[in-house]
């Protein structure tokens, strides 16, 4: 559970502080259950000032104008913890709420829409240093691999034959969720994307593979950003052309399989008359022995 009240001034480098630093300004607004904040700690929990300073930077901070709520993280008792954390040894953080909504943490889904219509949930989280999508970094090389929320059926992916999906960011070749969920990624970074049908393809569906209103799950796997060069999955007939191409892939990949599968039975079914045949002889010859004697 946490308790989350508004902050009366943004709390920057000047004011990390624990119970005995500026204790009058600093705010008690967000209590974060102890394996949660011990978990992060590593992120907002730092000692040193400059790294402090730089960790902050990555957060935007609230225009003067803004009247962004602020909320403080940092570890908090809990019941199963074995040791509490000293606050000699942790340090505040302030955020807009704004960037805290944004917050993502390894196994935790964010929505990313307000009305749960995008959830993204980390997998596997990229270097700190990795790049990220951007207006001259539009084109985006992925993996993923996508399956109907209801019945887990994979429609669609890229790991049946390693291929790289490429398309450009923003430029609606893809469906919505896609564009708003990409751009928060990071180049290595793994992630749970599920779209209910607004954010992807609607009433309308992709038939056959997508019934019409259908949430989709995809498991995406940022492997590059590119800048623009001319050349890309850049329009819906692409993606669908990309789409009946891969389609017709797998029919051949399962048609082989299925001739595969009819030459091993055709195999062992013979294999088996072969072995039939020389005890049935067997039992022949000892027929004729008894007989002679």
């Amino acid at each position: 559970m946490c308790v989350c009240s508004p902050s009366p001034k943004w709390a920057g480098p000047s004011n990390w502080a624990g119970p005995d630093e500026n204790a009058s300004i600093r705010p008690q607004l967000w209590r974060i259950p102890y394996e949660f904040g011990w978990r992060y700690s590593k992120q907002v929990a730092v000692k040193n000032k400059a790294e402090r300073e730089r960790r902050e930077s990555l957060w935007p901070k609230p225009s003067t104008s803004s009247t962004l709520p602020l909320v403080t993280i940092y570890p908090v008792y809990h019941p199963s913890s074995l040791k509490f954390p000293s606050w000699s040894s942790s340090l505040l953080l302030t955020l807009p709420l704004q960037s805290v909504e944004r917050l993502e943490i390894m196994g935790d889904s964010v929505d990313l829409t307000g009305d749960g219509g995008v959830l993204k949930t980390i997998i596997r989280r990229a270097k700190p240093d990795a790049i990220v999508p951007s207006e001259g970094l539009p084109l985006l090389d992925v993996h993923y691999e996508g399956t109907l929320a209801e019945t887990g059926e994979v429609f669609d992916t890229t790991h049946e034959d390693n291929t790289i999906f490429t398309f450009e960011l923003g430029k609606g070749s893809v469906i919505k969720a896609w564009d708003i969920a990409l751009k928060t990624m990071k180049v290595g970074e793994v992630a749970k994307i599920t779209c209910k049908p607004e954010y992807a393809y609607e009433s309308a569906g992709s038939p056959p593979d997508i019934p019409p209103d259908s949430t989709l799950i995809f498991e995406i796997e940022l492997v590059a950003c590119r800048p623009r060069k001319g050349s890309s999955l850049s329009s819906v007939s692409d993606e669908k052309a990309r789409l009946e191409e891969l389609k017709k892939q797998r029919e051949l990949a399962a048609a082989a399989k299925e001739e595969e599968k009819k030459k091993r039975e055709e195999a062992k079914a013979a294999a088996a008359a072969r072995i039939q045949a020389k005890l049935d002889a067997k039992k022949g010859q000892g027929k004729g022995k008894g007989k002679s004697k």
